[in-house]
């Protein structure tokens, strides 16, 4: 039974987890580390370290690092050192130095690393890469994915060029905070063996990052065939929130909504849409089940649904990316 929990960093999505956890566990020991002085007391926690000594001091069993990417591997490492299991958030780094060894450690240590792309555990996504995965539009030619979001309206009560997301020194920029795209489309089509990409700046915004990023993923077939080819934009400019994903196979089309969470089918001998799949979640139903996968994986010493090795997997398509990009958008393959 776990029973002493810590959580690493308290911006927005610590604050989730923290409010998530004290839901699914009311009798846990939870507590924060935060490197920003605070002299209040923090809802639903039980005390707030400012160090990192002074939380492996707490011998916590299991942590959420949801810093800053470039924190991650450092606090992740410290912490598996004294056996805690560890819940990362997305992306795993900013860049991959030291995220093998992180990974290697956590196995010889029987730890648990599960990586927070929650996507993965939208039943309406779920949903999707069955039908994709049970030919139910045959065999896949060709897949478009998009996702974007005005930034300064992901959180108007704040001053957005404050945020992780904008600046490049946190881990900020389109390809790193909306990796999700990257890892769902790797978990529903299989590994991706090259990309073509350009990224850059695009709008107006009071950032040092990309706000746009412009890829093709050419992914691994087991025949001699023209490789699966997906097109993926990602932006922080459109006004009308966007995530979509749709497949384009030999019997039809599949198509997911990531903000409606509906799932509709273009069949062959159709002449229109229709939904066949239609559920409304709730905003943490997503984090709730990553939270159970995680804490089943524990206790049966099972796989998570997404492991170090994905995260891994995903940053080395994203300096795929940065490589194409120097070299004006060739083709770059996945190392």
């Amino acid at each position: 039974m776990i029973k002493r929990l810590l959580v690493v960093g308290y911006g927005s999505i610590g604050r989730r987890h923290v409010r998530i956890l004290r839901k699914m566990m009311p009798e846990a020991d939870i507590r924060v580390m935060r490197h920003k002085p605070y002299d209040g007391n923090i809802e639903f926690v039980n005390g707030v370290f400012s160090n990192l000594k002074d939380a492996c001091v707490f011998s916590p069993q299991a942590a959420v690092i949801a810093n800053p990417a470039p924190f991650h591997i450092n606090d992740a490492i410290s912490l598996a050192n004294i056996g805690c299991h560890l819940l990362i958030e997305k992306p795993i780094s900013d860049k991959t130095d030291n995220v093998e060894e992180l990974i290697k450690l956590a196995r010889r240590r029987n730890i648990i690393l599960q990586i927070g792309y929650n996507l993965r555990f939208l039943l309406s996504l779920e949903y999707f890469r069955n039908k994709i995965q049970s030919g139910s539009i045959g065999r896949i030619l060709s897949v478009r994915s998009e996702v974007g979001q005005y930034l300064p309206s992901w959180r108007p009560d704040g001053d957005y060029t404050k945020h992780v997301s904008a600046q490049k020194k946190l881990g900020g920029g389109v390809l790193l905070e909306l990796s999700h795209e990257i890892d769902y489309l790797r978990w529903i089509f299989g590994e991706i063996e090259w990309v073509s990409a350009w990224y850059g700046k695009q709008g107006n915004l009071k950032i040092d990052v990309e706000d746009t990023a412009l890829l093709r993923l050419g992914f691994k077939t087991e025949t001699s065939k023209a490789n699966n080819i997906a097109s993926l934009n990602i932006d922080f400019l459109r006004q009308d929130k966007t995530r979509a994903c749709i497949a384009v196979g030999e019997l039809g089309s599949l198509r997911w909504d990531g903000i409606t969470n509906k799932v509709d089918k273009f069949q062959a001998d159709n002449s229109e849409w229709q939904t066949i799949y239609n559920y409304i979640e709730k905003h943490d139903d997503s984090y709730n089940a990553q939270w159970k996968n995680f804490f089943q994986c524990i206790k049966t010493g099972s796989t998570p649904r997404v492991t170090g090795e994905d995260g891994l997997a995903v940053l080395h398509i994203i300096k795929a990316i940065y490589a194409s990009k120097i070299a004006k958008g060739v083709q770059v393959a996945i190392e």
